[in-house]
């Protein structure tokens, strides 16, 4: 069995070829720079040369490309989208023109003159292809998993990140992390990124599509010292969003979302002590532009959880106070996000459980029984009063410095 996974983040896309007859270790792997930040480049180079561009392709992650596109605007230069690519900036449309942005429908686009036509999308398979190609790796496969970042098509009137973690309070206050992840025809209306990339996988192919951040987490417990913590702080500092389940015998007591450019190590280490102790205060998390807490009910251990930590940003937890350990998954800790992503493969299509977990191992028990008994909700679904404006911080100037991609609030 051979499935392509794809954990694509805002810095990096990281690539697994899951082969079955190979040991895990001998899978091609490649970390590559993220589709925003490739488009976000394109753009740039259009602008240095003066070019008009035009967006087409569907709804993809922002962040990097949403500045680009911004600043070129801003440079006086014209600059067009299809309908679902400008909703990748934003998805109230109103907001994308207000940032220069001219939207307009793929026949009028088509007769725009002398343009610099840019394809946005999350899942490159010819880009990949081509690249294992050049190696002799084969290109045919039996499924796909891909991970993307989807805060969701919140209404014009509701807090992006409000939407998103209402979202997450829902999953899992009813099941486990697999349930982070869809196959095609189950992807809730809401998730217009996950759409938009299973929209891009040829229908006769296998399709998973998951959230990142329960992938990495997911991911982070095949290493067998944090599969084993009966008491788990497990965290993802990612090059955008940080993610933290507080784990205990199999339980889920608490989760924390925030973003990684708005973190200090003295402050991320505060809201961890807090989501242990189920302290942490979900108001408190919006106010300083993370996107909530949860916090369920249920019988804490007095001790100071295992610090697991993932991600390309975890230097931020590096000498800390807490302990953290640094966890490396079948050797890679890049590649957690994909090893996340086989297991969800196995569970939503059990028929690929067995080769799977022939090179996996058997599916980790703290993962296996996870569950969260009476998940308690953020308290204050809308957002405070007074709230910012959608939009903001498009024009953000580094990538991976700043934690609001364009277009979130």
């Amino acid at each position: 069995m051979r499935i392509l996974a794809v954990d694509v983040g805002t810095g990096t896309q990281d690539i697994l070829v899951f082969d079955s007859s190979e040991t895990i270790e001998n899978c091609p792997k490649m970390v590559m720079p993220s589709p925003t930040l490739v488009v976000a480049n394109e753009i740039r180079r259009a602008t240095a040369a003066r070019e008009a561009v035009f967006l087409t392709g569907v709804t993809m992650g922002g962040g990097p490309s949403a500045w680009a596109a911004h600043d070129h605007a801003r440079s006086g230069l014209p600059i067009y989208a299809m309908p679902d690519a400008a909703r990748s900036f934003d998805d109230d449309l109103e907001r994308v023109a207000a940032m220069g942005i001219r939207v307009v429908e793929p026949a009028e686009g088509e007769r725009i003159p002398g343009v610099h036509r840019i394809e946005l999308r999350d899942f490159h398979f010819g880009a990949i292809a081509s690249a294992l190609a050049a190696f002799g790796v084969s290109t045919r496969f039996d499924g796909c998993a891909i991970a993307v970042f989807d805060h969701g098509a919140a209404p014009p009137d509701v807090s992006d990140r409000r939407f998103r973690f209402e979202y997450i309070a829902q999953i899992v206050a009813r099941n486990d992390l697999t349930a982070f992840a869809y196959r095609r025809m189950a992807i809730p209306g809401r998730l217009s990124r996950m759409l938009a990339v299973a929209s891009t996988i040829p229908p006769d192919v296998e399709t998973l599509v998951m959230d990142t951040g329960p992938a990495a987490i997911l991911g982070a417990l095949e290493d067998p010292r944090v599969a084993h913590a009966d008491n788990l702080l497990a965290t993802n500092v990612g090059n955008f969003h940080t993610l933290a389940f507080h784990l205990t015998s199999g339980r889920i007591l608490g989760i924390l979302e925030h973003h990684t450019g708005q973190l200090t190590r003295e402050r991320l280490e505060g809201y961890l002590r807090q989501l242990a102790d189920g302290t942490i205060d979900d108001e408190v998390v919006f106010r300083d532009m993370g996107h909530g807490a949860l916090v369920a009910a249920g019988r804490r251990d007095d001790r100071l959880p295992l610090l697991a930590v993932t991600g390309p940003r975890r230097e931020l937890l590096s000498g800390s106070r807490l302990d953290p350990y640094f966890a490396v998954p079948h050797g890679d800790m890049m590649q957690a996000g994909c090893f996340g992503l086989l297991r969800a493969f196995a569970c939503h299509y059990p028929d690929a459980a067995p080769e799977i977990e022939r090179a996996l191992g058997p599916a980790p028990l703290a993962r296996r029984d996870l569950h969260v008994p009476g998940a308690v909700p953020p308290s204050n679904p809308s957002p405070p009063a007074p709230s910012p404006t959608r939009g903001e911080g498009v024009s953000a100037p580094d990538p991976l410095r700043t934690g609001r991609p364009g277009g979130e609030v």
